[in-house]
């Protein structure tokens, strides 16, 4: 019995078990969460500690420094990059893939408790932390914008209101608010008027300290009544602070209000944001590693309607840019494709078979297998996204293969005369062992894949299981529905209505199948010849792999651009205002671009002051002629006329491997335990790097040459006047470094007091002569008794690489450049320019996945190729055959790689899949001839010569229409493009270029290989007697099922 009978005697189970697969599967799709690829992402968390004044050194050495030393020792972590720029540590952390986030972040603020006993006591925040990767684009962007309210008051909305609502969202990592902070009550010293008084910085530091104060007061309980006790103690308004006594001089106080002025203002005002050129608050928010991007979106989307119920009528929140529409476009786009595919492989099986019956009978099998797939695909945590659309649109043509193959068979069987009955029972008892063959080779082909490592490996695992599902699932279906229908359903083809217009496709069939026979002969009588090709597409597989350019992934058009902009290190942050202006305004002109946000001033965002960021969005895809990387050149050519600043573009990707946010798409970093020695040589990189054509926007994040005021303090003679190096640095720290030094505590939030000069006394390094510090007997001593002034360079910005100081450098690649080249051009260079070994130079981010996905490649192609050696030698139970089989694959290799070349693409990882799909598609043509020409050989006593050539024409049919089946699937993939095409296009073209030449050559080397290798299994018989019994046991097409 096979194991198709049951099922074709019980037709009433078997629709009833093929209803309930179906509707499983509609309520998985339903159910699965939609993304742009597979949910693969680097456990990423970022600790940020603030110290307002401090210079990067500073910052480097008491904050970084310390928390790295306790952040090092942490498991799992892969990598951790620090940057120390004015005021502002930022430690990025990267664990490996399979850490939980949650486990992370436990252990990070382990680390910072541990590290806070070395820490500055005058911290005014201690360090956070927020699970997020800092390069990953936010997944939304607001804008509060108002023609009436103030910033100060947007930024306090902001800050309480939005932050505090956004960030208790599920998968969101943190909520920045850019272009303004807290509001806060600015203290601006008079310097010149404090040195007539002879009243000291410090003096008036603490006279502040010591009026704005909160605490505890008691409560009072007497016999009958109690109270609680309560003071003015707390200073709220800026007014209230001017008539504080400082001090008395010559017998009359002398208040703050004499010697500063008193302004509302906010803690920060070096930072500013623009949407649109008006001047806003801008709401970034970004996802945690892992967490769903649709799903995050649509909470935020339902969270708006109620801030904007809980924000002043004259504040305008406006979405500025949302990541999920070019998202949910582009697989609306792959949903699209798999419906197509679907009706072209429909369309392929009506041509071949010439039966509205049997076409109706597989156009139920490649719906249902597909739909059953989703169900299994939800149990599996996966998700709708263009990966797992695009392994199903290809699907389609492997899913339909084995109903096919089945049909076929059956038809054949009726066109013999035999009932429907006895056909489908014969048929698939006949055909039952080819099916599973083919169904445990194709998956043979995806094992490999399920075992890649790295970021690649996690994304392609969801694409080979998703292929694995689908596959199985047909397979299923194809023994049980399938023959079932074929029972119940087919006629004699007298009896069935003809379709309209088949006559002359028969007829060009027949034609086609009598030109196949006649061609075939002629080669089988040149079948050495034939061998010199065999072998001459081997050679050229392995040279075209070789000298294919190779890529990473495709660049992706999601309709949004990140722009970094840098002006010199010595740009003040008046200046830089005006520039940033000046860029946005150009941007803004463009009429592909609808909206831009604008930030400058060091932060989150930026490092340093003299950066700037910009976010661009385009408009949809459907709606603009230019992809982005033509916008992209036309923005170039737009702000390289503005002088004095430097853009850098690089267009939004859904996968963000790096953890640095660079300003072009790759980076490669250089360590050494001497920074000097680092940035030396970081900078003769760049300049060989920017004469090379193969390099674009060629970039150091190294900012040398900022501007210093280094002060000498004579020590001898500030001893002698009673000078602390404290007091010293005390007064400067009051008078320049934005001091927070009070605290007002509100109902939903806390603002600070903030002592400095007056802006115009922090202007320049002459000033200092102005200021006093407090020497011996409380006289005031002039700064410039005691110090010297220096000006020097100093870099703005120190990065540590794995604690050691680091460089990166980004580039991007020049037009139709690969990123193969790139990777081996860069080792080039650093042997030219003579690197020293001390410093170590590495790719990280996409570049550095490259290398590792670069590397396995060969490693991988060569996994599936013994996999399915050893599959096919246990089915067939002999080492020769699956020989064979697997000389089918090379003509594929080349006629992808050719493919993907002449289309002018990269050899990617999304074609490598493509090429390890091919070899499931191809090989399946072998093995349906291999399989007839045993069965013909062992069962009809034919000569291996009549076995082939009979076996060749018998299923030249549905090899013509597997083949043909799987090139319509995969041809609405290369012809269609929407958003999201450059993902799907190398897939589709690699399969239908490796389909086309395959096609060609293995209907004609099969049989030559299989002679040729009979004749050698022949001899070798001959030479080595035989043991144990006669007949050896044989797997055919009938053995293995009954």
């Amino acid at each position: 019995m096979s194991v198709s009978e049951p099922f074709i005697r019980r037709p009433i189970a078997t629709s009833l078990l093929g209803i309930a697969l179906m509707i499983g599967g509609a309520l998985g799709y339903w159910a699965m969460p939609v993304s742009a690829l597979p949910q693969v992402d680097f456990p990423t968390v970022q600790v940020t500690t603030r110290l307002p004044g401090a210079s990067p050194e500073v910052v480097a050495s008491l904050l970084t420094a310390p928390l790295e030393r306790q952040l090092g020792q942490i498991p799992s972590l892969t990598a951790m990059t620090s940057d120390s720029s004015f005021g502002v540590s930022q430690i990025s952390l990267q664990f490996d893939l399979n850490r939980d986030i949650d486990g992370a972040t436990q252990d990070v603020q382990a680390a910072i408790n541990a590290a806070a006993g070395v820490l500055p006591k005058n911290l005014p925040y201690p360090p956070t932390y927020a699970k997020v990767n800092p390069a990953d684009a936010p997944v939304m962007t607001l804008a509060l914008t108002s023609p009436t309210i103030s910033l100060r008051a947007m930024s306090d909305l902001a800050d309480t209101l939005l932050t505090q609502r956004l960030s208790q969202l599920t998968g969101v990592g943190r909520v920045s608010v850019l272009g303004g902070l807290k509001p806060a009550v600015r203290v601006q010293a008079d310097l010149s008027r404090l040195a007539s008084y002879g009243i000291a910085m410090e003096d008036l530091r603490a006279a502040i300290a010591n009026a704005n104060v909160s605490g505890p007061k008691g409560s009072l309980d007497g016999a009958q009544q109690a109270y609680t006790i309560a003071a003015n103690d707390q200073i709220t308004a800026a007014d209230a602070y001017r008539p504080i006594i400082i001090a008395y001089r010559n017998g009359s106080p002398v208040t703050i209000g004499d010697v500063a002025r008193i302004v509302d203002g906010l803690e920060n005002d070096r930072t500013a944001g623009w949407y649109q050129g008006t001047p806003a608050v801008i709401i970034d928010i970004q996802r945690q590693p892992g967490a769903n991007v649709i799903d995050v979106v649509n909470q935020i989307q339902a969270q708006i309607p109620k801030l904007q119920q809980a924000i002043p009528a004259g504040v305008k929140l406006t979405i500025v840019s949302d990541r999920t529409v070019t998202i949910r476009a582009s697989v609306h786009d792959v949903q699209f494709t798999l419906i197509l595919s679907v009706i072209l492989v429909t369309l392929v099986v009506l041509l071949f078979l010439r039966s509205m019956r049997a076409t109706i009978i597989a156009g139920v099998a490649l719906p249902l297998s597909l739909i059953t797939s989703f169900g299994i695909m939800y149990f599996g945590g996966f998700s709708l996204d263009n990966l797992s659309l695009m392994a199903l649109t290809i699907g389609t043509g492997f899913v339909v293969d084995d109903a096919i193959v089945m049909i076929e068979n059956i038809v054949r069987h009726m066109e013999n005369g035999e009932s429907a009955m006895e056909a489908a029972l014969g048929g698939a008892r006949e055909i039952g062992f080819t099916v599973i063959s083919l169904t445990v080779s194709l998956i043979a082909v995806f094992i490999p894949l399920l075992f890649m490592s790295g970021l690649v490996g996690r994304m392609f695992r969801e694409f080979a299981l998703t292929l694995t599902i689908a596959v199985i699932t047909s397979a299923v279906v194809s023994l049980t529905l399938t023959p079932m229908m074929c029972s119940r359903l087919l006629k004699h083809a007298g009896e069935e209505r003809p379709v309209p217009g088949m006559a002359w496709i028969s007829s060009g069939i027949d034609k086609m199948v009598e030109a196949y026979r006649r061609t075939l002969l002629w080669v089988l009588r040149h079948q050495r010849a034939t061998l010199v090709v065999t072998f001459a597409t081997i050679v050229a597989t392995l040279a075209l792999y070789v000298v294919a350019p190779k890529g990473f992934l495709p660049l992706q058009d999601t309709s949004s651009i990140t722009a970094v902009t840098q002006a010199g290190p010595d740009v003040s942050f008046v200046e830089m205002q005006n520039r940033q202006t000046e860029i946005a305004n150009a941007i803004k002109a463009d009429p592909d671009v609808t909206g831009v946000v604008s930030v400058i001033g060091a932060g989150t965002v930026n490092p340093t002051t003299n950066v700037g960021r910009l976010v661009l969005s385009l408009k949809p895809r459907n709606e603009r002629k230019a992809g982005v990387e033509e916008v992209v050149e036309r923005l170039k050519g737009r702000v390289a006329a503005i002088p004095g600043m430097t853009v850098y573009f690089q267009p939004v990707q859904d996968i963000q491997i790096s953890t640095q946010a660079s300003r072009s798409q790759y980076q490669y970093t250089l360590t050494a335990t001497d920074a000097g020695e680092v940035t030396e040589w970081a900078n003769k990189l760049v300049q060989e790097l920017r004469r090379n054509p193969l390099f674009r926007d060629v970039s150091s994040e190294a900012q040398e040459g900022g501007l210093r005021a280094a002060l000498d303090i004579d020590r001898t003679r500030a001893g002698q006047l009673g000078v602390s190096l404290q007091a010293v640095t005390d007064t400067l720290n009051d008078a320049f470094a934005q001091r927070q030094i009070s605290t007002i505590y509100g109902q939903a939030n806390q603002y600070r007091v903030v002592l400095e000069a007056l802006p115009e006394d922090q202007r320049d390094p002459t000033v200092l002569s102005k200021l006093y510090v407090p020497g011996a007997a409380g006289a005031q001593v002039p700064l410039s008794a005691v110090a010297t002034l220096k000006r020097t360079t100093a870099p703005l910005v120190i990065s540590h690489h794995a604690q050691f100081p680091a460089v990166t450098l980004s580039f991007n690649l020049a037009p139709g450049e690969s990123l193969g080249d790139a990777v081996s051009a860069v080792k080039t260079i650093e042997k030219q320019i003579g690197m020293p070994s001390s410093i170590v130079g590495l790719f990280s981010g996409d570049a550095a996945e490259f290398s590792r996905s670069l590397a396995g490649q060969p490693w991988l192609i060569l996994a599936a190729i013994i996999t399915i050696y050893i599959v096919l030698g246990v089915l067939y139970e002999s080492y020769i055959h699956p020989i064979t089989i697997l000389s089918t694959l090379p003509s594929a290799g080349v006629g992808a790689i050719l493919a993907l070349m002449l289309c002018g693409q990269d050899l990617s990882v999304i074609g490598l899949i493509g090429i390890i799909l091919l070899m499931g598609i191809v090989k399946k043509n072998a093995i349906m001839m291999i399989d007839f020409a045993l069965e013909a050989e062992r069962h009809q006593g034919m000569s291996s010569y009549d076995a082939i050539v009979q076996a060749c024409l018998l299923r030249f049919r549905p090899i013509m229409m597997t083949t043909l089946a799987a090139l319509f699937g995969a041809l609405p993939l290369a012809l269609e493009s929407g958003t999201g095409a450059e993902l799907r296009f190398p897939l589709g073209v690699s399969i239908i270029g490796g389909l086309l030449l395959s096609q060609l050559l293995t209907l004609y080397t099969t049989p030559v290989i299989y002679l040729a290798l009979d004749r050698l299994n022949r001899r070798i018989e001959k030479a080595v007697p035989p043991v144990g019994p006669e007949h050896p046991p044989v797997a055919g097409a009938t053995e293995g099922m009954q």
